[in-house]
């Protein structure tokens, strides 16, 4: 649980009356032959000059819609209703033309990915030119253009006067999404809205981007709207926090109010969801269940079916949000008979568990000795591990850090075969594994059973054509050809990760998140493995969801014995599913050791680093300078595929041991 108590600027609301943005009623229909179904039933907000109002919730509340409702952009299928007003008119009656002198001159908008704001084929400065075009007015002579773009790119910290030569395909994650904001604020607007901007982004970038909105907001007196599933950051960055679920708001709160005392059950659910920095528990509080369609829930409390305290009269009719003390409003009808109990819940969390020590094998079952890879771009050799060497022994969780490009997804990619190293040293159960394709078929089919791998992105590593009971069944097949009972092993392998055996019919797309990740892991554990490398395996998922698969594989740790790597940069769930962190920097281990030494007592400057980026909060942490080397941004732009670098690793702004 994030602590609570922490001291917090008053919101902007409080010293003004003074109103910039006001919405009303807002909602969001789908309109099809059948009728129109709800997606967001209903938003309220007000926000203030200069003001820094949160929208948090996980994915399907309906975040996204609510923010592109409000800048007009939603697709022509989804028609919004209610009231947007901004300068005495209300911006839902806008025609199209209209809304031309709105967005971008009045409102910028920022979305969480770079690359559907920029045009692939417009060079980085010629895409912040036509954002500086005035309407009507007289087009500068070339080099007073020129100097502007590089005035708007040096005010988000992009210096390198080159970049504005470059195709967006070209820069980093980080750099991109630099761009992205300099384009969005290129017209003055006194409003931005920024739509999870930090998300795909590793910790020290995100810090990076939310220092620089800090700081443009604060120099141009701008308001803020920052959506985001990360309470953290909200926290860090907000006046207030509108709290959204299946469509609607459920809570509206101060910052510091709502982190101290949440006081609805879903906020609260959220907040206990999120992983303490300084303890381990036994098992992380989570949200059974997922977010509901607004459809679903027009007629009762939307969060009834996840709510430990639901009652008959959370069904009876939606509950309206009613203010529940000084500035703050809640949708639950049961406030005051659980406050009480929802108090003692979050006091049983806080209670610190003592970390568990595990019996450990003598010989270790992954061995790397000195691993080097590298990549020929064109006539430079790109480093991306430099003589890396660990060991993993079985049941044993290790965790591998590092910012993206510091060359983690390539160890793993070349542990598993997926990539043959310059030179170096693999030995996994004791098979030489530094070249796959010298493996005889029967210590290939026995590594295959030995270690397997867990993906980033679940829907992108499933077949969508397939049901979940083919996949799972080709998987079981290929480690045993001999196998009679597929449907009872597909069965088995959806229990084990916490899903009922009917999902086998469904297919990919008919799941959440959370659940093809369950899904994605049953493939895995289809072999019987001993060790499973996961790549990134809850970066994607909202903060309940990740708890939950958290804790399923903790679960697999203690039932099966399943050993795991954990390829991550998000350091604050290392307490919870390691005993053992390696951090990765520019293609070496840096620093390495047992999990709770490493993050309270760091030695390595750029473990520290790292450390001080994990979100905190309260504003001192976004404006608290970082101690240690800063990162260099690399000059050059080398060839991007699909936005990763020839390494295989996503680029977020760091310099990548010599790569572009």
């Amino acid at each position: 649980m994030i602590a609570p108590g922490k001291s917090h600027r008053p919101a902007a609301h409080e010293t003004t009356t003074s109103t910039v943005l006001k919405v009303r009623d807002l909602g969001v229909d789908a309109v099809g032959p059948d009728g129109t179904d709800p997606i967001v039933s209903s938003f309220d907000l007000d926000l203030a000059p200069g003001e820094t109002v949160g929208i948090v919730g996980e994915s399907g509340s309906g975040k996204s819609l609510t923010a592109r409702a409000i800048m007009g952009l939603l697709p022509g299928s989804l028609v919004a209703r209610g009231q947007v007003e901004y300068g005495g008119r209300n911006l839902l009656e806008l025609s199209e033309r209209e809304w031309s002198h709105v967005r971008g001159r009045e409102i910028g908008f920022v979305l969480q990915d770079p690359f559907t704001m920029l045009n692939p084929v417009f060079r980085c400065g010629r895409i912040i030119e036509e954002s500086l075009i005035r309407d009507g007015r007289r087009r500068p002579p070339r080099s007073e253009r020129r100097a502007e773009v590089l005035r708007r790119l040096a005010e988000v910290g992009l210096t390198d006067p080159s970049v504005a030569d470059r195709y967006s395909f070209q820069l980093s994650g980080g750099m991109r999404q630099r761009v992205a904001v300099a384009a969005a604020l290129a017209r003055d607007p006194k409003i931005l809205i920024a739509d999870e901007p930090t998300t795909a982004l590793d910790v020290t970038t995100q810090k990076e981007m939310l220092t620089l909105l800090r700081g443009v907001q604060k120099a141009r007196g701008m308001s803020l709207v920052l959506i985001t599933h990360d309470l953290r950051v909200a926290f860090a960055m907000c006046d207030r926090i509108h709290v959204m679920y299946g469509g609607s708001l459920i809570e509206v709160a101060p910052a510091a109010d709502l982190e101290s005392r949440p006081l609805h059950p879903y906020a609260q659910g959220l907040l206990l969801s999120e992983p303490s920095l300084d303890r381990r528990v036994v098992e992380l509080p989570s949200i059974p269940g997922s977010v509901p369609k607004a459809r679903e829930v027009v007629d009762c409390c939307a969060f009834a079916t996840r709510c430990e305290w639901v009652a008959d009269t959370c069904r009876q009719g939606r509950p309206p949000l009613l203010e529940v003390g000084r500035l703050r409003r809640s949708a639950c009808v049961r406030l005051p008979e659980i406050g009480a109990a929802m108090d003692a819940k979050r006091a049983r969390i806080d209670v610190a568990e003592p970390p568990t020590s595990e019996a450990r094998s003598e010989r270790p079952l992954i061995e790397i000795r000195d691993l080097r890879k590298e990549f020929r771009i064109g006539k430079r050799t790109v480093t991306a591990l430099d003589g890396v060497s660990l060991s993993v022994n079985q049941g044993e969780s290790v965790a591998i850090v590092g910012e993206s490009g510091s060359g983690k997804t390539t160890l793993a990619r070349t542990l598993l075969g997926l990539e043959r190293c310059t030179s170096g040293d693999i030995c996994i159960d004791g098979v030489p594994a530094h070249d796959w394709s010298k493996l005889s078929a029967a210590d290939r089919r026995r590594l295959r059973g030995t270690v397997q791998m867990v993906f980033q992105d679940p829907y992108a590593s499933l077949n969508p054509m397939r049901s979940i009971g083919s996949t799972l069944s080709e998987a079981i097949r290929s480690h045993d050809r001999g196998v009679k009972d597929t449907a009872g092993g597909v069965a088995d392998l959806l229990k084990t990760v916490g899903l009922p055996p009917a999902y086998a019919q469904r297919k990919p797309a008919a799941l959440s998140g959370g659940e093809r990740q369950r899904v994605a892991i049953a493939r895995a554990l289809a072999v019987d493995p001993r060790l499973l490398v996961c790549d990134e395996p809850v970066s994607a998922l909202d903060v309940s969801v990740r708890a939950q698969i958290v804790n399923l594989f903790a679960t697999l740790r203690r039932e099966r014995g399943v050993g795991f790597i954990f390829i991550t940069h998000d350091l604050s769930m290392l307490r919870q599913i390691t005993e053992r962190v390696c951090i990765m920097h520019r293609g070496r281990l840096v620093e390495s050791g047992p999990v709770d030494r490493i993050l309270d007592h760091p030695t390595d400057p750029y473990t520290v680093k790292l450390l001080q980026s994990i979100p905190r909060s309260g504003a001192a942490w976004i404006d608290a300078p970082v101690t240690t080397e800063a990162r260099r941004t690399p000059a050059g732009g080398g060839r991007r595929t699909g936005g990763r670098d020839l390494m295989g690793e996503v680029c977020d702004g760091g310099d990548t041991h010599g790569a572009a």
